[in-house]
């Protein structure tokens, strides 16, 4: 019993440390904040499809990286919120094929233009027109579907020839 309590925390913290790597390496390139966002680290996302480690390890990878890339408050918390519940409906929904690649888009198509619009204050103004929640969840949702739905699906298929290696849940 206690080796999975350790090799739970123990993936949960290599998720979390891939995932602030990814985001700052991404942060580098000037793509893991703004209104046109494609997180590396995002394709993570997927991994609670293979084990339920990776739910606290998204979340607190995300703080991490919010906190490391000059986040407000705002986005530190909603920001990790959203990846929190898009993991829980990616592990809920891990046996539906391609859709556990929807909640983490969703959650932050949702959240991650409030947070842009209300937080930052970014606005888009078109023909006297205060469009920001729609654009930046059209952008947003663009990043997330790349992060996730293309390269998260390509993660996915290579991490599942190793999954019983890399994952492996029987130790007692």
């Amino acid at each position: 019993m206690r080796n999975k309590k350790v090799l739970f925390a123990v993936q949960a913290a290599m998720i979390a440390a891939l995932y602030v790597v990814l985001t700052y390496i991404t942060n580098l390139l000037g793509l893991a904040s703004g209104t046109i966002q494609v997180r590396f680290s995002e394709a993570l996302c997927i991994l609670p499809v293979f084990t339920p480690a990776a739910i606290p390890g998204l979340f607190i990878g995300c703080l991490i990286s919010n906190l490391i890339t000059g986040g407000i408050i705002w986005d530190i918390i909603f920001g990790s919120i959203a990846t929190l519940l898009g993991a829980l409906g990616t592990y809920f929904l891990r046996k539906k094929k391609f859709v556990y690649t929807l909640p983490p888009v969703i959650a932050n198509i949702i959240i991650v233009p409030l947070v842009l619009r209300y937080g930052y204050g970014l606005t888009t103004i078109y023909k006297g027109v205060d469009i920001s929640l729609v654009f930046n969840a059209v952008t947003v949702g663009i990043g997330e579907i790349i992060s996730i739905c293309v390269l998260g699906s390509l993660l996915k298929g290579i991490l599942s020839k190793y999954r019983n290696v890399i994952f492996k849940q029987d130790e007692a």
